[in-house]
This record gives C-alpha cells, sequence and structure tokens, in this order.
C-alpha cells in the first residue's frame, strides 16, 4: 500500500468555527409563538445538507418531541440518517416545518411518524408512547425535547396561566411521558432530556423556564442512579444560545434577537446542526458507560 497516496493530512477540510455560520446582528423579526423555522432569516441549519450518517443507529426507534424544528429537528434528522425510525411529536400550528422533516426522515430511507398535539395534556402524553410504540414496532430511544420559553422583565408579569404553560410543558410532559414509556423501555435504551446554560446560569428576565432546566438537570441525574440497574441510561443536553424558532417567538425580547449568540467566544448563536452530534453520541451502543450526565453545547460558556 502507497502510505503517501492514502495519507490524509490533518486539518483536511477543516472550518472555522467563528466564520462557520451567520453573526448578528440579525433583524428583527417577531413570530406569533410557536414560530416557524421556515420563516426565519436566516433560517436555521439543522443539518439538512451537511449531516452524514454512518449507521450508528441501525434499527432502533425514536421518540422525539418538539421534532419538527430547531434542536428537536436536528436530532430527528441524525436519527434517521444513523439508520433509526423517528416519531416527531409538534404542535398543530408547527405543521408546515413538520412536514419538511418527515419528508427528511423518508428520504433516508427511515419511516417517520408525525404525531402532533399538546405535551401539556397527561391523556395526549399517555397516548403519544403507545401511538409511538405501535407504530415502531416498539421504543429504546425517548428524547425530550420540547419546551416553552417566554421571556418576561419580572416576575411580577407572569401569569399563573403562563407560568403553569412553561411547568406543565417542560416538566410535567417528560414526566408524563417517560412514566409511560418504562414498561417499553428495554435494557440498552435511553433517556435524552434538555437542559439549558439556564440551569446553571439564569437570566434575569426567564425566571420560570431557567427554574424548569434547574429541574431537568435534576432529573436526569436522580433517574439514572433509579434506572442504571435496570440497563436504562438517562442523560440530558445543555445548549447554549441557539439560533431556533422559540427564540423569534416570544422567547426572547426583539431587541436581544438582533444580537443573539454575540457573547459567545465565536461570537454568534450556535446552530442546531452543531448539536446533532451530540444526541447521536448519547443514544449510541458504544456510550453504554454514560449516564447521569449533562453535555454541554454551549459556544463556551462553560457549563456544565
Amino acid at each position: 500500500m502507497n502510505t503517501e497516496e492514502n495519507f490524509t493530512p490533518v486539518g483536511h477540510n477543516l472550518q472555522n468555527p467563528v466564520d462557520k455560520y451567520p453573526k448578528p446582528p440579525f433583524e428583527k423579526q417577531f413570530q406569533p409563538f410557536p414560530g416557524l423555522a421556515g420563516k426565519m432569516n436566516p433560517v436555521p441549519d439543522h443539518g439538512e445538507e451537511s449531516y452524514v450518517g454512518t449507521g450508528r443507529l441501525k434499527g432502533r426507534k425514536a421518540l422525539i418531541t418538539g421534532g419538527d424544528s430547531g434542536i428537536g429537528r436536528a436530532a430527528a434528522i441524525a436519527y434517521a440518517r444513523e439508520g433509526a425510525d423517528v416519531v416527531i411529536n409538534y404542535l398543530p400550528e408547527e405543521e408546515p416545518d413538520a412536514v419538511e422533516v418527515i419528508e427528511l426522515i423518508t428520504k433516508a430511507g427511515q419511516k417517520g411518524i408525525p404525531l402532533p398535539g399538546d405535551l401539556r395534556d397527561e391523556e395526549f402524553c399517555n397516548n403519544l408512547i403507545e401511538q409511538a410504540v405501535q407504530h415502531l414496532g416498539g421504543l429504546d430511544i425517548l428524547v425530550n425535547n420540547a419546551g416553552h420559553q417566554k421571556t418576561h422583565e419580572s416576575i411580577t408579569s407572569i401569569s399563573t396561566e403562563e407560568f403553569d404553560r412553561t411547568m406543565k410543558t417542560n416538566i410535567y410532559a417528560p414526566f408524563w411521558l417517560i412514566r409511560a414509556a418504562l414498561p417499553h423501555l428495554k435494557p440498552g435504551s435511553c433517556i435524552i432530556g434538555l437542559s439549558s446554560v439556564q440551569a446553571y446560569n439564569p437570566s434575569e428576565n426567564l425566571y420560570d423556564y431557567a427554574l424548569t432546566k434547574a429541574a431537568t438537570t435534576n432529573y436526569v441525574k436522580s433517574l439514572a442512579k433509579q434506572l442504571g440497574p435496570k440497563g436504562i441510561r438517562v442523560n440530558g443536553v445543555a445548549p447554549g444560545p441557539v439560533w431556533t424558532a422559540l427564540e423569534v417567538s416570544g422567547g426572547q425580547p426583539q431587541d436581544k434577537v438582533v444580537n443573539f449568540g454575540e457573547d459567545s467566544v465565536f461570537g454568534r448563536p450556535g446552530q442546531p446542526a452543531e448539536l446533532a452530534s451530540t444526541f447521536v453520541q448519547l443514544a449510541v451502543e458504544d456510550a453504554s458507560f454514560t449516564t447521569g450526565q449533562i453535555y454541554g453545547v454551549a459556544g463556551g460558556y462553560g457549563n456544565p
């Protein structure tokens, strides 16, 4: 073998993360909740063109909440291209984004199932698990990604109804889903929760959202101890600022949207595609000793 001909130089095709994606300032672009990724400027990168799978999740069966856009969409695309069949859940208003995701999953040669509905309803959560199991013939990856985030300058401006929506979406729903899924999860299965840097360094205007992310971090670590003896792994991902529809539909004030992500060490927000490989790594079989961990993808924010 000619070693010179087969040698790939170190640094081949390297990209500078500073210049890889758009930087602020961005235009003000408010959307009514829950927002659509397809209407954002710039449109987020979920890995539609860039993610290349290698079969690391062949034969796996995944349910991803909030799988229509943002981080959940990036995970869905990656899982499908790694060989998994995927059910995505989303709000009915997000159907245009969801249609695109299902097409991408199908194009990857995998089964893609859309199951829209509101996770704040306990009965729906129970039915979602049962439908996912029926459509996929089982379930071994549960990604609790869906979340509600709305900025408030003062705790006094948060209504009980708004507070309840954040709690139900971010805390109650994962509880209901995990409880319903456990009878179906065999040894080797995994649960992945979405935490945030807000769990460690909360913003003053995200009081309710931040406390749910601290709770997510806690349930990951608690459940990892509880379910470890059963062979079920539980981990979490803690993003920093990521360019998603969540931010332009009330998750950030419009003046902060303009400069969103400029405080990261790269001077820009992350893109959902940049988190995809982390969700894959936490689900693959060769991560079998990884549980109770929170993986940070935070652009240098340093937490966790």
